[in-house]
């Protein structure tokens, strides 16, 4: 899953982005769009994120994103999580703070592809390291 974010055009959907510029919601959105990758902010709070439209749910998205990245609590985030494999998405990434035993017993007891040990923004920066 880290190779797909060599391809900046890969779309990654960002539950949890925030207008709050001290959220790390919105800290990761700008830093990700910063470094040019193709990020959608996905909020039903929100109808625009630095000036990027908000999405309710990753269902509303028009193709389906090679990477979930998580900033919400693992509580909300497990829910979500279910959800979106139920429909049938296959990469999900929790940043520090996000994930939880019982999301990644999920994801493994369902084959998915998860990263729930790195920050995406230090990946990001490091990516032809790996």
């Amino acid at each position: 899953m880290i190779d797909s974010l060599k391809n900046k055009n890969n779309l990654i959907a960002l539950i949890g982005a925030s207008n709050d510029k001290n959220k790390y919601g919105n800290k990761i959105l700008l830093d990700l769009v910063s470094k040019g990758h193709n990020v959608v902010p996905v909020n039903p709070k929100e109808t625009f994120i630095a000036g990027l439209k908000s999405y309710n749910n990753v269902s509303e998205l028009s193709e389906n994103p090679s990477i979930i990245n998580f900033v919400v609590p693992p509580s909300i985030g497990f829910e979500l999580t279910k959800d979106l494999v139920e429909s049938g998405y296959d990469n999900f990434w929790y940043q520090p703070g996000a994930e939880s035993s019982e999301i990644s017993s999920y994801l493994e007891s369902n084959n998915k592809n998860y990263i729930d040990d790195k920050c995406i923004m230090v990946v990001t920066r490091l990516a032809d390291n790996y």
